[in-house]
C-alpha cells in the first residue's frame, strides 16, 4: 500500500492516470451472491466462483446468476500495474459512479502477484450496468479531463 500526500487535485489526476493505466475487463455472463454456512463448505462451494467471502461461520460467494437469483449483477476487474499507487481508487471510482448514475457499486479486492498485485472485482445491479460501464469509459479516455 502506497502512502501519498498530495492535494486533492493531485489525488484526482493520479487516480484518473491509474484507471487509464490499469488492465479492465468486463467479466462475461450475469452474476450473483449465494449464502452457505460453514459447516457445508465442501459441499457448497462453487468451482465457477470468482470470489469467496467469510463473515464469522457464513460463506458468500460471487457465482454466475441462475433463473432464481435475487440482486443480479453486472461484473469488471481491474487489475493494477505492479508498483501502481491506487491508494483511494476504490473511493474515488465510487463516488464518481454514484456521482454520475446514482449507483452504488461492491468492491471485493484480491492479490495476484502474476498479474501486477491488487486487482478488483467491481459489480452493480445489472439494470444500470450499461451507465455504469459509460462512466468507466468515459474516465479511461484520454480526452477526458478533471472538472475544475
Amino acid at each position: 500500500m502506497h502512502i501519498s500526500a498530495e492535494t486533492p487535485a493531485q489525488t484526482e489526476d493520479r487516480l484518473r492516470s491509474v484507471i487509464r493505466e490499469a488492465e479492465y475487463e468486463l467479466v462475461a455472463g450475469t452474476w450473483c451472491f449465494e449464502e452457505f454456512v460453514s459447516a457445508e463448505f465442501m459441499s457448497d462451494v462453487n468451482p465457477t466462483a470468482l470470489a469467496l467471502i467469510r463473515d464469522g461461520k457464513r460463506w458468500s460467494q460471487l457465482v454466475p446468476a441462475s433463473a432464481s437469483a435475487g440482486e443480479v449483477l453486472a461484473v469488471w476487474t481491474f487489475h493494477f500495474p505492479k508498483d501502481a499507487d491506487n491508494s483511494g481508487f476504490v473511493g474515488w471510482l465510487a463516488s464518481e459512479i454514484k456521482a454520475k448514475t446514482g449507483s452504488g457499486v461492491a468492491v471485493i479486492c484480491g492479490q495476484n502477484s502474476l498479474r501486477g498485485g491488487i486487482f478488483d472485482y467491481w459489480m452493480c445491479p445489472i439494470e444500470v450496468s450499461d451507465a455504469v460501464l459509460q462512466v468507466i469509459d468515459d474516465l479511461r479516455s484520454k480526452q477526458t479531463e478533471r472538472s475544475i
